[in-house]
């Protein structure tokens, strides 16, 4: 899929999870972009979060990444036509001190992504207010 200037943060994020799972990286959505999914946008963000599960390397990562068009600079990935940029921040998956963590698949087109389940994101953004 073709990102441009007019994706969604749910386009870009679900574009980039999807792109993931195709490499066989496993990595879950999480934050304000899992929020913005579950919420309409309502809830605004300006990056994509994705805790990764199990060991990846980063040249996987970038080479996954690269294929939509993103590349990493310095800790997070830009795209020269998305205003938002992904980053992965270090795991585990967890929230507050919960590890026993379920994501769902949700699947709007690009392919399947993991997510945080609506409860759960909520969880997330009340331990990180």
């Amino acid at each position: 899929m073709k990102l441009n200037t007019r994706a969604s943060l749910s386009t870009v994020a679900l574009t980039v999870g999807a792109v993931l799972r195709r490499r066989g990286i496993t990595a879950v959505l999480t934050g304000g972009a899992c929020a913005s999914l579950h919420t309409g946008g309502a809830y605004v963000s300006k990056d994509a979060d994705f805790v990764v599960r199990g060991a990846v390397r980063q040249a996987a990562l970038d080479s996954a990444l690269g294929e939509i068009g993103f590349e990493r600079q310095g800790d997070r990935y830009v795209h020269p036509r998305v205003s938002f940029y992904v980053e992965f921040p270090p795991g585990p998956l967890a929230i507050g001190s919960d590890l026993d963590i379920h994501p769902i698949e949700v699947d709007r087109g690009a392919g399947p992504a993991l997510v945080l389940s609506p409860t759960d994101s909520c969880r997330d953004r009340l331990a990180a207010f």
